[in-house]
C-alpha cells in the first residue's frame, strides 16, 4: 500500500495493523550518479540522511527521538520500556537494512502523535538524489510505503508521516512537507512546541 496525494491517509486499526511492534525504515541512495571518481569527490557527493520522530505522549510528554545527540529511546511516564526506539545510525547509507525506528502499539492508548522525520545531516540537500522511501512494517497486515517524492532542494529535513491515535484509532497520514532549517524549524511548522539546543553525534 503506498500512500499518495490523493490518498494521503490509512486506519492502521480498521486494517488490523494496531498491535503489536510497528517498524519504520528509510532506504536512500547515499551516493547520487555521476558522484564518484575518486575518494574526495565520493565524500563530497555522499549523503547522509537520518530517520528520526518527534512525538508527543497522552501525559504531555514531548521530544524527539534521532541519532542527534544520542536521543535512541522514548517512554511515557509508568511505561516500564521504550515505546519509541531507533536501531541505530547508518552514517554510509551502504546499510541494505537503512535505518529503523520502532513504536511498541501495546502503548497506543499513550501515544497522541508521531511525525516521522527524515534529516539529511551531511552532503548536498538534493533530495531527488537521496530517492528516499519510507516503509512502515506492521506486525500484521500489509505494509505501507511513503515515497520521499516532490522534492526541494536546500531544505534539509522532510516530515513525512504522521501518526495519530484519536478516539481508539490508530491511523497514518502522508505528509512529505520539506521545510527550510532543522528540527527546530519542523517543530515551529507543527507547533510542537519544545525548547532545543544544538547537538552532536
Amino acid at each position: 500500500m503506498t500512500l499518495t496525494k490523493a490518498a494521503p491517509a490509512v486506519s492502521l486499526t480498521k486494517q488490523g495493523s494496531a498491535s503489536g511492534v510497528l517498524r519504520i525504515n528509510l532506504n536512500w541512495n547515499a551516493r547520487p550518479p555521476g558522484q564518484g571518481g575518486g575518494i574526495f569527490r565520493h565524500r563530497a557527493g555522499s549523503i547522509d540522511l537520518d530517520l528520526g520522530c518527534l512525538y508527543e505522549f497522552t501525559d504531555g510528554s514531548k521530544g524527539v527521538v534521532q541519532a542527534l545527540g544520542n536521543a535512541f529511546a522514548a517512554q511515557p511516564y509508568g511505561a516500564r520500556e521504550p515505546v519509541i526506539w531507533l536501531d541505530g545510525d547508518d552514517r554510509s547509507g551502504a546499510n541494505s537494512a537503512g535505518e529503523n525506528l520502532f513504536i511498541n502499539l501495546a502503548y497506543t492508548a499513550q501515544i497522541r502523535r508521531v511525525l516521522v522525520f527524515a534529516l539529511i545531516y551531511e552532503g548536498v540537500p538534493n533530495w531527488a538524489a537521496a530517492d528516499g522511501l519510507v516503509t512502515l512494517y506492521p506486525a500484521n497486515g500489509p505494509q505501507v510505503e511513503v515515497r520521499l517524492d516532490e522534492p526541494r532542494d536546500g531544505a534539509r529535513i522532510c516530515g513525512i508521516a504522521m501518526l495519530e491515535a484519536t478516539n481508539g484509532d490508530l491511523s497514518v497520514r502522508r505528509e512529505v512537507r520539506y521545510v527550510n532549517g532543522a528540527q527546530d524549524a519542523l517543530d515551529r511548522a507543527y507547533g510542537w512546541g519544545m525548547n532545543w539546543r544544538s547537538g552532536r553525534k
